[in-house]
């Protein structure tokens, strides 16, 4: 059975992940304290709940510093039956700050006596083990609903993985390195063609401007050496127990040439690694406006 933790600060998007894994057949559990999970998962082995894709259940702040203090043994004493992996949600604390305003909810840690940049620091130290253990951590800081959902889509909607999940990144060093970047590649000294009048409208997906960086000899050798690392050192990091990946590729903007590097990196380490995801982050950006 498969058990997914949803964790976090409190802002980060925990119920916009949890809701989207119960659209994908997960059974969800929000707030459970962290005592109970082996209660729960006994009761849902069951066979009238053979019919759901997994558990999935969202473990906070809310619960009792003992019960945070817990989750680890209480994951290590799981059966064997069950494959868990924690996924960690975060947001910069101005950010965080920010939601709670414009949404107007009180932070659960808040008091006459804790203001709200108090309670979401407090809140960090809380979940430090949760943050220790967890397989995936997204940042959601720049992530709209609707890219979190597709992130958790992409991530857990498929068929149950075996091994390493891996995630084909662009991004613009201009907008910062993403934050659950586990390996970073520099593709700025390929030739940019934002400098090419009739390509700086365009991006790494269209064909003039794949046309132009495949003329430069530099773009071919930076490619095949990413290819060849990753073909050589991802069974390694399999073997480690990692359970995600993501291989973050960057340029200035993050419109040309990283997206025409991880486009190529990903056509040829899908053919012998599943799963792989790409996405494009700048892109993503320009297509919500």
């Amino acid at each position: 059975m498969e058990l997914v933790i949803i964790s976090g600060r409190s802002g980060s998007g925990k119920s916009t992940a949890l809701h989207q894994l119960e659209d994908l057949g997960y059974y969800c559990v929000d707030n459970l304290p962290a005592a109970l999970l082996p209660t729960l998962i006994l009761q849902l082995e069951r066979e009238q709940y053979a019919a759901f894709k997994g558990i999935a259940l969202c473990l906070d702040a809310r619960n009792s510093d003992d019960d945070l203090h817990q989750i680890h043994p209480v994951l290590k004493a799981l059966p064997n039956t069950i494959n868990s992996e924690v996924i960690f949600l975060d947001a910069s604390n101005d950010i965080l700050i920010k939601r709670f305003s414009e949404t107007r909810r009180r932070h659960p840690l808040t008091s006459d006596q804790r203001s709200l940049a108090e309670a979401i620091a407090n809140e960090s130290v809380l979940l430090e083990g949760l943050a220790q253990q967890a397989d995936l951590t997204i940042d959601t800081s720049r992530l709209t609903l609707y890219d979190l959902r597709a992130m958790i889509s992409s991530r857990l909607g498929g068929e149950p993985r075996e091994g390493l999940s891996l995630l084909v990144e662009s991004f613009g060093f201009k907008r910062g390195v993403p934050p659950d970047a586990d390996l970073v590649f520099d593709a700025r000294l390929l030739p940019n063609p934002h400098w090419v009048t009739n390509l700086r409208t365009k991006t790494g997906q269209d064909t003039e401007v794949a046309q132009f960086l495949e003329q430069q000899h530099t773009t071919a050798i930076f490619i095949k050496q990413i290819v060849d690392f990753l073909q050589y050192w991802l069974p390694e990091y399999q073997q480690s127990q990692r359970s995600y990946m993501t291989v973050a590729i960057g340029c200035t903007g993050g419109q040309h040439r990283s997206v025409y590097v991880a486009e190529q990196i990903y056509k040829q380490i899908k053919q012998g690694h599943t799963p792989t995801q790409i996405r494009h982050r700048e892109l993503a950006r320009l297509d919500t406006r």
